[in-house]
């Protein structure tokens, strides 16, 4: 890979996609060299091909292929850790234990995983920005939806950990919490079952993947020495995990 010493590198993660090809796009606009990750290659080298970037494959869950997506990268000035996703709507009786597992090994040390791996890359850059997208399910539980909120919530307290163990060192630390965003994400946490997934935005206006995007190109546009530590963002017609207002 390679790339002028003064180009700035954004790393995105669960690019292939939704909130991550937006981002990619966005940050890409702003004059970052993106290199963007997911296991669907091929659509990342479609992605990669529009905005000039670099498509390589990534699995969060996979330490191999952790350390051979960062392994490669000769720097990196901001990492948008977006990678992550819901499986199944049970109450905790009939929990379904893969789908916990997945859930945390994505969303919780997938996060832990690829930011371990990039952090020195991030502190020598001089101004490194942490990005991590949790959900308004990192800030309050709801039913049927543990698994995911209990996920969501370690993976912020993750990433608002890290905002004290860095201090003193030139890293930024934000975490962008959307609400109902129409993405890939219902359609994955629903086996691919569209109507199902479909009645989740049902008789609301949702926010789109540009929404979430345009507020993460913000915060990577700030000077050094702003924080923005944490944004939640919904749907005006959202006021919580589960109560919306719906038209029929």
């Amino acid at each position: 890979m390679i790339i002028s010493p003064d180009t700035r590198v954004a790393v995105v993660t669960g690019a292939s996609s939704g909130i991550g090809e937006a981002t990619a796009r966005t940050l890409a606009d702003q004059g970052f060299h993106v290199v963007i990750g997911a296991r669907r290659v091929d659509r990342l080298e479609k992605i990669a091909g529009d905005i000039g970037g670099t498509a390589l494959e990534l699995d969060v869950t996979d330490d191999d292929s952790v350390d051979a997506f960062t392994a490669v990268l000769p720097r990196v000035d901001v990492l948008v850790n977006n990678a992550g996703g819901a499986k199944g709507l049970a109450p905790v009786l009939d929990a379904d234990l893969d789908d916990w597992r997945w859930m945390w090994e994505t969303n919780v040390l997938g996060t832990l995983r690829v930011t371990r791996a990039l952090l020195p890359k991030l502190v020598d850059s001089g101004n490194g920005l942490i990005v991590t997208i949790t959900s308004v399910a990192a800030l309050e539980a709801y039913d049927n939806g543990a698994g995911y909120t209990s996920a969501k919530h370690a993976q912020a307290v993750l990433h608002r950990t890290l905002r004290g163990e860095l201090l003193g060192k030139p890293v930024r630390l934000t975490e962008v919490a959307p609400g109902a965003v129409e993405t890939e994400f219902s359609l994955v946490r629903f086996e691919g079952d569209k109507e199902r997934a479909d009645k989740v935005y049902e008789g609301i206006t949702p926010l789109v993947a540009a929404d979430v995007a345009d507020i993460i190109g913000f915060v990577a546009s700030r000077p050094s020495h702003v924080n923005i530590d944490q944004i939640v963002v919904k749907p005006r017609d959202q006021a919580s995990s589960g109560r919306f207002h719906r038209t029929t």
